[in-house]
């Protein structure tokens, strides 16, 4: 809220709002700021403290003015001038990496919100969003559980003991295992059995978390321009990492079931994909999860075009063990199985781990090595301890039990505040019908304190959504559902 009584002008809190947006990429490269009328509407100044606003960020260079057509954040070097005399994309043809052809994507993703007037919340600004904190309050479009609920005695207790552990000098005064901690993997292999996902310890690698986990799959089975079907919608992370490495992606359409069979079928006839990547149980963001007839038939078109599936089972911890997992299905022989424990344990103890088909073990071994060479030791010890003593598996019951009551407070909110489930809420996250283009109800929020995760993210190619991800951890506030009504009231006028 812009204040009169502040130390600084109006003009000077709304340039500072806008450039700190911009410099957090909450505001993308070439998207469209609001037009001067929109902006004093949205802020209740007048005209003229928005046009002196834009006129601080334009000599800041973080904004530049289009003859006709408004203003713009500002896009570096030559791309800004390709967008602003050619109207073309940015990017130079002479480069056929992945970073031009992310660019690309970039400028489309930017061109398309722009044309409607609003100005994108795309994936990076999400993962920003974790880091440069946009308020104190709850934040609907997060990822992850709030810090309080992940608050743990024994996290700690395991890092201290394995420290005063006379092996601390011997580890740490040299690499890891390459494969990651043999006492982690031996305990990996075990919890995987329960869930009926049968492997030996050497075929399990640890990783830097779960994205760690993909992107070694990734740079290992695929090369720039290979196609590979995603869910959609889908992770926005995934999309974006994809993109960025150059690959060709296949959308393939997520429904209750499973994804659209007769979608997949035709990608595997025409373009003949060299991967599909799925999150089957609680997936992101509807909360679907496979069954059986859909998890056969998928590895039936994986044997008979000979393609590899990932199964990204991220929220594993808050799942039941009983559910439909390809990999189990599969026997890891076509299927690559990748977890971690970023969202139910330790965000910033940065542990996820695949278990993969014994041939392809040492191909994807070398990726890793390539990029991190070994991951830290005295964390996956500690992490082993929490799981040999029970204590993850005590604390992963704590959070379901308090996430089935966040749950049935926050759809009780969003149904009184007029909305409605697109899908059944489950697990970690709610896919809701809100009635208004989230993407511009994202930027109005974000005026309020809240960062929301608009439905255009979850697709791979962006397009104006009235959906949007709700976490249920953090929507239980009812003052949040009150400012979501007010603003989404103004916005339909």
């Amino acid at each position: 809220m812009l204040m009169k009584s502040s130390t600084q002008s109006l003009t000077e809190q709304l340039s500072a709002r806008i450039s700190e947006r911009i410099r957090n990429r909450l505001l993308a490269p070439g998207a469209r700021l609001p037009s001067v009328r929109q902006c004093a509407q949205q802020n209740g100044v007048s005209p003229s403290t928005v046009v002196a606003a834009y006129d601080q960020l334009l000599a800041q260079g973080l904004v530049e003015a289009r003859k006709n057509r408004g203003f713009f954040v500002r896009e570096s070097g030559r791309a800004a001038h390709a967008a602003d005399e050619e109207d073309v994309p940015p990017v130079d043809p002479g480069l056929e990496s992945a970073a031009a052809n992310w660019s690309t994507a970039h400028w489309f993703a930017a061109r398309a919100a722009g044309r409607r007037g609003v100005s994108p919340v795309n994936a990076t600004a999400l993962i920003r969003g974790m880091f440069h904190k946009v308020s104190d309050k709850p934040q609907p479009g997060m990822g992850v559980f709030p810090p309080d609920w992940l608050e743990s005695t024994f996290m700690p207790a395991a890092v201290r003991k394995v420290t005063s552990s006379r092996s601390l000098q011997d580890f740490s005064l040299q690499y890891g295992e390459p494969l990651g901690d043999a006492g982690l993997r031996r305990l990996l292999a075990k919890k995987l059995a329960t869930l009926n996902v049968h492997t030996a310890p050497e075929h399990i690698i640890t990783t830097v978390g779960a994205t760690h986990a993909l992107d070694i799959v990734s740079r290992t089975l695929l090369r720039p321009g290979d196609p590979v079907m995603v869910e959609e919608p889908g992770w926005a992370v995934e999309f974006a990492r994809l993109a960025a490495l150059g690959m060709h992606i296949l959308p393939v359409p997520r429904r209750a079931d499973g994804p659209d069979l007769d979608v997949m079928a035709r990608y595997c006839e025409v373009h003949k994909p060299k991967l599909y990547v799925s999150v089957s149980v609680f997936h992101n963001p509807t909360g679907y999860c496979l069954t059986p007839g859909s998890a056969h038939r998928i590895l039936q078109l994986a044997n008979q075009h000979n393609f590899h599936v990932v199964e990204d089972d991220t929220y594993s911890h808050i799942a039941p063990e009983h559910a439909t997992r390809l990999t189990a299905l599969d026997g890891l022989s076509r299927t690559i199985y990748v977890s971690g424990f970023a969202k139910i344990l330790a965000p910033n103890w940065r542990i996820g781990y695949l278990a993969a088909p014994p041939t392809l073990v040492e191909q994807l071994l070398d990726t890793k090595l390539l990029a991190t060479l070994t991951t830290p030791a005295l964390l996956e010890k500690a992490l082993a301890l929490c799981i040999e003593q029970g204590q993850l598996r005590r604390h992963a019951e704590r959070i379901r039990t308090r996430l089935d009551a966040a749950r049935a407070r926050s759809v009780k909110l969003a149904l009184s505040a007029g909305c409605t489930f697109a899908a059944e809420p489950v697990g970690l996250f709610g896919w809701v019908e809100t009635g208004v283009d989230t993407d511009a109800l994202s930027q109005r929020m974000l005026d309020e304190g809240y960062l929301l995760a608009p439905g255009a993210l979850f697709h791979a190619e962006r397009k104006p959504s009235t959906l949007m991800r709700i976490n249920f951890a953090t929507t239980q506030d009812a003052t949040f559902w009150r400012i979501f009504e007010r603003v989404r009231a103004e916005q339909g006028r």
